[in-house]
């Protein structure tokens, strides 16, 4: 989880950005404003939260999604360790996308309150630019959830959860079922199980694969979890998609594709080899010490 969080971060803030902000254009424009205003620590703003929560939630999501695929596999055909079908497959992929949404949804609301701070935090900057878009409003992550439970709530805190489950959901089958099967397509016959290159390549893959699927929704909940810091634009779900085709098209909901695609590559690669790499170290030594 770590891994991936630090190889993508940087452009999942030029994502956050071109979704949810106004005027940044391209994504070029986007990276190059951002480095221009900000400096290269403007890539990094909000990643300091992800980073700290990411080995639980990717916990929760890996172990919920293999948890899932063995007790179907014990129950269908009386194996845990039977290789799933693709039924299975897509299951357990749906149970994880429900179930990451409970810890990711305060995760992802932080981390994009604080990449769209664009100017720093201080006293004077607060008192004179509070309702301004992109003023500074909260010192760190843990000020950003403080503040936000005091004015909004417990339901402040999961603030763009439905958009958040419709984007997971679909998102996550096109997470776990393409990796598997690029998995299987690489490793070549006879191998007990994948190379390290095989998993890189089968971890970037179904990543981009999946942001590809997901950047719709995903608009929607980076525009719901941007909103209400200054003025609450949206009511909900339904509104904010309503709202975003009335102002701006359908090509509003292809905002930040090719970032997300691009960014999918690298994160998931490194997501899935950590995971792989570090089941194989772990098993080893659970065998040594046996």
């Amino acid at each position: 989880g770590i891994a991936s969080v630090v190889a993508g971060h940087p452009l999942d803030t030029v994502k956050t950005r071109l979704q949810a902000g106004q005027g940044y254009g391209n994504t070029l424009k986007c990276v190059l404003t951002v480095y221009r205003n900000e400096s290269l620590a403007g890539f990094f703003k909000g990643m300091s939260f992800p980073l700290a929560s990411i080995g639980l939630y990717s916990s929760v999501v890996f172990g919920v999604f293999s948890s899932t695929q063995r007790f179907l596999s014990q129950r269908r055909r009386g194996d845990a360790t039977a290789a799933p079908s693709l039924a299975d497959a897509t299951l357990a992929s749906i149970v994880a996308g429900v179930v990451s949404v409970g810890i990711g949804t305060p995760v992802e609301l932080v981390k994009i309150r604080l990449q769209m701070q664009t100017q720093p935090y201080s006293k004077a900057n607060v008192k004179v630019n509070s309702t301004v878009p992109g003023s500074p409003v909260y010192r760190g992550p843990i000020h950003c959830l403080r503040t936000i439970l005091q004015k909004e709530g417990i339901a402040g805190v999961y603030r763009g959860n439905v958009a958040m489950l419709l984007r997971d959901v679909p998102g996550y089958c096109a997470y776990f079922i393409p990796y598997a099967m690029f998995c299987d397509w690489i490793t070549p016959e006879g191998s007990i199980s994948p190379n390290p290159f095989a998993i890189w390549v089968a971890g970037g893959v179904a990543g981009a694969v999946s942001w590809a699927v997901c950047t719709p929704m995903d608009v929607v909940k980076s525009r719901l979890q941007a909103d209400g810091v200054y003025l609450n634009q949206y009511k909900g779900t339904l509104d904010c998609i309503l709202q975003s085709y009335q102002n701006e098209g359908l090509k509003v909901f292809g905002r930040g594709l090719m970032v997300n695609t691009v960014r999918g590559f690298p994160s998931s690669a490194a997501m899935f080899l950590g995971y792989e790499l570090s089941l194989k170290a772990m098993k080893r030594c659970q065998t040594e010490t046996n």
